[in-house]
């Protein structure tokens, strides 16, 4: 047995999710329990300053420099504070806070390859924690011409494949990614699918700190949006976004899907007098049909089941939304399976760390582009 803190802090902003966890075995046959978990809001400053770096303003190296390591600082606390009074973890996986996500495309031409950048310095955590930390989970599969996203889904197999069922593992942060897993047979694993399916709860987020001059930073329950009328017209305008089209591999963030995206649909909208609610409900009903078309455009074929996690799984508005258009395909929560919906992404980059020091590889090529499987990570060993 093997105790590992999983850090994680996506698309959202929204604190530090730190998972303390238990693994059990090697490879893809592993067993995972969950000691602790925890999400540690950012202070106010940091993740203000995060946020605006992500859209795009100027900062200089020097405020660069200190972002980093404030950031680092926050996750190596979150670390700290998640082991009071459990046995000590002996690794930490940390995915850092992207910042900063442009995925290799076809624009870029041949010899290219993407970018990625995560803050929050593995080596500083390393240090104040007195932890090995494994991070720059992302940069291996991009030098083997992968995405770099998405690098849940081998993890994704390991813990939530079944022997007879399909299933669609739909994480929604920030952004929305799926992991399409064929039920057990030959050569299963090569089957798997995985890609970024679009916003998640980025737009709806951005609408609600809008729609009430910052009072609010998300819809609770997605009870406000539950108040409205989707505009179904206006849904099927956006979902003419070039990214909806593309085919997998493929992942997206903030730089799309963020605030000139939102302050578009916002522009896009004033003509129709429509109330906060019905806004909020439409941008709801893009996230759900992005997700939705995704599976029948590029799925082998239509799942048994979904299973939900991230943020966005405890908005039972969206929740509704997808099994609306999803018909008789049951929607429901990995906890129903035995896996945390709220720490899910944090328990992976602790399966992750975990398999890069145990020399196992962490991508899935079908679901990154990467020309091969590699060893993900680098390991940062305290003094």
């Amino acid at each position: 047995m093997t105790r590992v803190i999983g850090l994680m802090s996506g698309t959202s902003v929204d604190g530090i999710d730190a998972a303390l966890v238990d693994i059990f075995g090697t490879g893809l046959n592993i067993k995972v329990e969950l000691v602790a978990g925890v999400t540690y809001p950012y202070p106010i400053k940091i993740r203000e300053r995060i946020l605006e770096v992500c859209a795009g303003k100027t900062i200089s190296m020097v405020e660069l420099a200190e972002l980093d390591d404030a950031v680092a600082s926050c996750f190596a606390e979150a670390a700290i504070n998640i082991q009071t009074g459990h046995q000590k973890a002996t690794l930490i996986g940390s995915h850092g806070q992207t910042v900063y996500h442009r995925p290799l495309t076809e624009k870029f031409g041949s010899g290219k390859l993407g970018y990625s950048l995560q803050i929050g310095r593995g080596i500083l955590i390393s240090q104040l924690t007195g932890i090995t930390t494994v991070n720059d989970f992302r940069a291996a599969d991009i030098a083997v011409g992968g995405q770099g996203a998405p690098l849940v889904p081998r993890v994704d197999a390991a813990l939530l494949s079944h022997d007879t069922e399909s299933r669609c593992i739909q994480n929604i942060g920030g952004i929305g990614n799926v992991t399409y897993i064929p039920a057990h047979g030959d050569n299963w694993l090569s089957l798997i699918r995985g890609w970024d399916t679009g916003p998640g709860n980025s737009l709806l987020d951005l609408a609600v700190e809008h729609l009430t001059d910052g009072a609010k930073t998300y819809d609770e329950d997605g009870n406000w949006a539950s108040s409205g009328t989707p505009n179904f017209t206006l849904v099927e305008q956006w979902l003419s976004e070039e990214y909806f089209h593309m085919l997998p591999p493929k992942s997206t963030g903030r730089e799309l899907f963020g605030v000139d995206y939102l302050h578009q649909c916002i522009k896009d909208a004033e003509s129709l007098q429509l109330s906060p609610a019905d806004f909020l409900a439409t941008l709801t009903e893009l996230t759900a049909a992005s997700i939705v078309n995704s599976y029948r455009n590029f799925l082998p074929q239509m799942p048994h089941r979904v299973l939900l996690c991230g943020g966005g799984s405890r908005n039972l508005y969206l929740k509704h939304r997808l099994q609306h258009l999803l018909g008789n395909i049951p929607v429901s929560i990995t906890n129903e399976v035995g896996l945390n919906a709220d720490f899910k992404e944090a328990i992976a980059f602790a399966v992750l760390a975990y398999w890069r020091q145990t020399g196992c590889p962490g991508n899935l090529p079908a679901a990154t582009g990467a020309s091969q499987e590699v060893l993900l990570g680098n390991i940062h060993i305290p003094l």
